[in-house]
């Protein structure tokens, strides 16, 4: 795989004796970073993900348990900023890689639309079971199987991966943006998305996007430091302004609003969080009111996303980040480690698996290649826990362009897959292909793997698969079917 250039110079360590600690430590320079890039990286990565801090909550604080229990928006913000800042920061302390980590957005989904909905089931056995699949994932990073999974996949699908990631991540910017948009239940089409309203771009959002999206692409192409933060805190200052002058509101109200955060100056600087959900899962009780079977066979769907979601995510981040060397990524045990310890943590906080988050790529394309704009990053999301209304101050518009550019990026990898190669070439295409239009990293690695298995055996080439992508073909199968198997099992 290449390293994705993001438009910075190679730096010439100086001699060791002009560096600092913290230099020497997080190898800034060894890594051709500097210490304003770090910082710059880390403020970027902030803004890109700072929205999980309000997404989170409206997607697991509002709905009722089995006993009619709710979370609570206000509780749920502050330990999802919370843990966020302190799993980022560990990230960048330990593994020294700049990942940053927070919920998860797939998992927290199919959290609250799916197994909390399961009959007599409790919001702190829902959480248990991501202990649990947390737990699992722990053993196979120190056991080494993860890292295992990892070194087995084939070149060209790990370099799919970084290309299905890009599209995933452009899709995402321009569906945040509300320039691409799906399409109504009503509209009597079977067109799933369209571009702006009925094919039109309209709303003052959507002219913040694509006023903020032509100008980082051209600080880009002129190669100005700083490119994409200078865009996003112009576009955010445009969107305040337009909102002063012309409001339109939230897209809750109109379709031409704000896609989430309304920008607006926040009426409080300081709010003392409630974390009282710390420590309230419950895993034994989950075993014990759901059953083995039933049980397993939950956590091990939660366990197979987040395996797959991070290691995606990781490879595509390192390639990004020039980390990759000799196709081996750099403190990758370490990494997988932390990432795993997310997944434990965030279950115990009741804010859902935390894991490696892909808006890392808008730091990493700022210049971040460090643990040390993980620090930067991190300190933010505490912060944030004080002070929530200031994640409010920044809406998606002005940060989506950063999302398409990252992508663009990320995309210009395809050209090192092996075209010529059926049995590598289909399954990368379903891998990069499936990704944004299922919204799942790990929906598209597994269409990848197990089609690669696939088609490998038709070709008369089983010996070339090496035996841990059969077990991982095997789990995905078992994954994709789950719902079958469910049908059987009631």
């Amino acid at each position: 795989m290449s390293h994705t250039d993001s438009g910075s110079s190679t730096v010439t360590a100086p001699p060791s004796k002009d560096r600092g600690l913290l230099d020497h430590y997080f190898k800034i320079t060894d890594r051709g970073s500097t210490m304003s890039r770090e910082v710059r990286g880390g403020i970027a990565t902030f803004i890109a993900m700072s929205y999980i801090v309000v997404l989170n909550p409206l997607v697991l604080g509002l709905g009722p348990d089995a006993d009619g229990n709710v979370l609570g928006v206000e509780r749920v913000a502050a330990m999802t900023a919370l843990i966020a800042g302190v799993m980022t920061i560990l990230m960048g302390v330990f593994a020294k890689s700049p990942f940053a980590i927070a919920t998860g957005l797939g998992v927290n989904a199919f959290l609250a639309v799916t197994i909390a909905t399961t009959p007599d089931l409790t919001w702190p056995q829902v959480m248990g079971l991501v202990v649990w699949a947390g737990a699992l994932m722990f053993i196979l990073v120190l056991t080494g199987f993860r890292t295992a999974v990892f070194n087995a996949v084939p070149s060209s699908l790990k370099t799919a991966i970084v290309v299905g990631i890009g599209l995933f991540i452009a899709l995402i910017g321009f569906v945040n943006a509300g320039f691409v948009r799906r399409m109504p239940d009503d509209a009597n089409t079977t067109v799933p998305v369209n571009l702006g309203i009925g094919g039109h771009l309209v709303g003052w959002p959507t002219l913040v996007f694509i006023v903020t999206l032509l100008l980082m692409v051209a600080l880009m192409v002129r190669n100005v430091k700083g490119g994409i933060l200078i865009a996003v805190i112009i576009g955010t200052i445009f969107a305040h302004i337009l909102e002063a002058v012309v409001p339109s509101g939230s897209s809750v109200e109109a379709p031409t609003g704000w896609s989430l955060v309304v920008p607006e100056n926040p009426t409080a600087l300081l709010s003392f969080p409630d974390l009282s959900l710390f420590g309230e899962a419950s895993p034994i009780a989950a075993l014990g009111q759901l059953g083995a079977m039933t049980a397993l066979l939950l956590i091990f769907t939660i366990l197979l996303s987040i395996f797959f979601d991070a290691m995606g995510t990781m490879v595509g981040l390192s390639d990004q980040a020039g980390l990759i060397k000799d196709g081996r990524i750099e403190n990758v045990d370490k990494v997988l480690l932390v990432d795993a310890a997310g997944a434990i943590a965030g279950g115990a906080g009741s804010v859902s698996s935390n894991q490696i988050f892909v808006e890392s790529s808008t730091g990493i394309a700022e210049g971040a290649r460090t643990g040390f704009a993980n620090i930067i990053t991190g300190v933010l999301f505490l912060l944030a826990t004080f002070i929530t209304p200031l994640v409010q101050v920044v809406p998606f518009e002005a940060v989506a362009p950063a999302m398409v550019v990252v992508g663009f990026l990320m995309a210009k990898n395809v050209v090192h897959i092996d075209w010529e190669d059926w049995g590598i070439s289909v399954p990368a295409f379903l891998t990069f292909v499936v990704m944004p239009f299922t919204y799942s990293i790990a929906d598209g690695i597994g269409a990848g793997f197990v089609s690669y298995v696939f088609i490998r055996v038709i070709q008369g080439r089983a010996r070339e698969i090496h035996p841990l992508m059969w077990i991982v073909g095997i789990a995905f199968v078992v994954f994709f079917g789950v719902g079958v198997i469910e049908g059987w099992m009631h």
